[in-house]
């Protein structure tokens, strides 16, 4: 049923060098078998990139509770000038990645660009962590917010029972593995929809907001930068929770193989979704305060609920479904995306050998999507995942400033290498050096789980050495391993 799968090598060299054709077995007869390749195939369009940015970014936390920054900023307008500061710098990352995603035509977004700048360890460490930690709590926190509030309406009158949230998260999570295990074409058409769905709950947010300003409910941004003085520590904290709401414009990247004409796809598709979605936070920041003043949004459990409420009455019970539906996107793109780093790792030696295979007729890398189920399944039932969150949040930002610092240093490492697209140089220096601000921030305001993540991350270099290094295995320990 699977193949090994076929690789092309990056030009000039480096480490993202794979192994030759496999053989295809013959179907309809006992004739040996022609030469052929089991690859990826090029199925993501502009539309589908497009579409797996928006729905891997938009989540539930723009509905829910976008009162983090408030909180840390103490303004209004002080609010709305972070949520547009952090859109902007989140395109400069996004345009960093372009750049690499055009010139680096390999699958696995921050590992293989951390492997071709900066070799073998730090990529080992950046995966292995994403493994083990933080894909399967971060896949688990979203699908239970998916669980959550698919199950809102037939709770109206009461809580609902944790475990009857447990057991439809779990379904949840089994249909988007089975939904990306099967086909690529659909799970791309369905992320699709629901981006769409996604788009029209922030519309059904954004244009009673228009109507309350045309109306003059203007009261609420008087005196907008009046308020509670932001604390030194309270407005980069306020840039970090910004960030993380705007996570995920780097997903595209690691579907580059599978990108058509990625040269002119990736970069195109990566402006059009960041400046849709910064548009769209920072247009739904202003409908809450059309409605609700600063001190009600901060008692908010759910803004949107509480919003939809005000101004919809009845309809407000449509909400909490295009939330589920939100959070089912970001399931599915995150899932989508994340699986092919661990199948590109595997292709390069760093993980067991199955998680590089192909389905023959379905073109889908199905064990490095079902590696991600039992994980997430032990997260979800049984693991801290707010704390493990906590722990490793800050690995992403490091991991993230590493890659565009990369990029500079392959400007001048590799200055021949072929650039369809080339950002100016300030903007990854300016974005690399945000990140590892904050990333020292978070050591500074946190050092207690700071440093717990820190351990955890670690962890990774002597599972390099035990793993990938150390060459006298026994062989009931490499074939473990698929060696």
């Amino acid at each position: 049923m699977f193949r090994k799968a076929a690789v092309t090598t990056v030009s000039n060299g480096g480490y993202l060098q794979g192994q030759a054709n496999g053989r295809l077995p013959s179907m309809e007869s006992g004739q040996p078998a022609q030469e052929g390749k089991v690859v990826l195939k090029k199925k993501v369009t502009l539309l589908r990139g497009i579409s797996i940015i928006i729905g891997t970014i938009i989540g539930a936390g723009i509905f829910i509770s976008p009162k983090g920054i408030l909180k840390n900023t103490g303004s209004v307008g002080m609010s709305l000038t972070v949520w547009t500061v952090c859109g902007i710098l989140s395109l400069f990352g996004a345009l960093c990645y372009a750049e690499l995603g055009t010139c680096i035509k390999k699958s696995g977004g921050h590992y293989t660009y951390i492997l071709e700048a900066f070799g073998p360890l730090p990529a080992f460490v950046r995966v292995w962590v994403e493994l083990l930690i933080i894909r399967p709590a971060a896949t688990a926190v979203i699908s239970l917010a998916f669980g959550r509030y698919i199950l809102e309406p037939f709770f109206m009158q009461c809580e609902i029972p944790e475990l009857a949230i447990k057991l439809i998260t779990a379904v949840g999570i089994t249909l988007v593995m089975v939904l990306n295990s099967t086909s690529v074409s659909w799970s791309a058409r369905i992320q699709i929809f629901l981006t769409f769905c996604k788009l029209v709950a922030i519309l059904i947010i954004i244009v009673p907001g228009v109507i309350q300003l045309i109306k003059g409910e203007t009261q609420h941004f008087k005196n907008a930068f009046a308020g509670n003085d932001a604390s030194v520590m309270g407005l980069p904290l306020a840039f970090y929770s910004g960030m993380y709401a705007y996570s995920g414009w780097f997903y595209l990247n690691f579907v580059t193989e599978e990108v058509e004409n990625p040269e002119k796809n990736i970069p195109l598709a990566i402006c059009i979704s960041m400046i849709i979605v910064t548009v769209g936070y920072v247009l739904t920041n202003v409908a809450y305060f059309t409605t609700i003043s600063a001190g009600e949004l901060l008692l908010s459990k759910a803004v949107a609920v509480t919003f939809a409420e005000r101004l919809m009455g009845d309809f407000s019970l449509a909400v909490p479904i295009f939330v589920a539906l939100s959070c089912f996107g970001s399931m599915n793109g995150g899932v989508f995306a994340v699986s092919r780093m661990f199948f590109v790792a595997s292709r390069e030696g760093h993980l067991p050998e199955i998680l590089s295979m192909i389905h023959v007729r379905k073109h889908t890398p199905l064990p490095a999507v079902i590696v991600l189920h039992p994980l997430t399944m032990i997260m979800l039932f049984n693991g801290d995942l707010y704390s493990l969150l906590n722990f490793l949040s800050f690995a992403r930002w490091l991991f993230i400033g590493l890659v565009v610092a990369g990029l500079i240093y392959l400007r001048y490492k590799r200055p021949d290498m072929p650039r369809p697209f080339k950002v100016p140089i300030f903007i990854p220096a300016l974005f690399s050096f945000t990140c590892l601000f904050m990333v020292a921030l978070s050591l500074y305001s946190d050092p207690v789980n700071t440093g717990i993540g820190f351990a955890i991350t670690l962890t990774g270099v002597p599972a390099y050495y035990l793993f990938i290094v150390w060459d006298n295995k026994p062989k009931w320990f490499r074939k473990l391993l698929g060696k």
